[in-house]
């Protein structure tokens, strides 16, 4: 792959308006979905993409399933921290890389950012529910009990914002019953 090429994937993926050539090692995407840099190593041999997911506070309850995810899901892409950021990362042999193999990389890198904390955040939740089916079960309590238990903490403010409107307390214990029926008998 040569320099050039990466401009030319750049604006086939993104508007010719969203795609900044810093220098000729720094290319930098600003658009509606994602800001994106692409950095050649001072001796041109290694290429390296990036984009900012999310703070590191806000990663930071995160980080065992986002190291998870480098480990099974992320395939060439990695999650990493620098700056106080969760970002995105991509790094490359520059010589050895193809124009098609770049391109994938950068759709990639924008499904990473548009997926945020969330697959995250999901997993972390699971691993909640299925800890409280654990002791709920270990107390002999039913899968109805449990429940309760679960309002009654949602009331209390335990598990969410008492200020919530009553759609969103509904929407939200909806979400619980259906996480402890779908967990229970795990």
């Amino acid at each position: 792959m040569e320099t050039p090429q990466i401009n030319l994937v750049l604006q086939e993926i993104f508007s010719s308006d969203e795609v900044e050539i810093k220098d000729e090692k720094t290319w930098q995407v600003n658009s509606s979905e994602i800001r994106l840099l692409v950095l050649l190593s001072a001796g041109g041999n290694w290429l390296r993409v990036m984009t900012p997911i999310a703070s590191q506070v806000e990663a930071q309850p995160l980080l065992s399933a986002l190291m998870e995810a480098n480990f099974a899901e992320t395939e060439e892409l990695r999650y990493a921290l620098a700056q106080d950021l969760l970002w995105g990362v991509f790094q490359h042999d520059f010589t050895t890389l193809t124009a098609t193999d770049f391109q994938n990389v950068v759709t990639k890198m924008v499904a990473l950012k548009k997926k945020g904390l969330s697959e995250a955040f999901q997993q972390l939740v699971q691993q909640r529910v299925k800890q409280i089916i654990r002791a709920a079960k270990a107390q002999g309590q039913s899968k109805e009990a449990t429940f309760k238990n679960l309002e009654r903490f949602y009331q209390e403010g335990m598990l969410g914002d008492l200020d919530r409107d009553p759609q969103e307390r509904e929407d939200f214990l909806a979400a619980w019953q259906r996480q402890l029926e779908r967990f229970w008998d795990e």
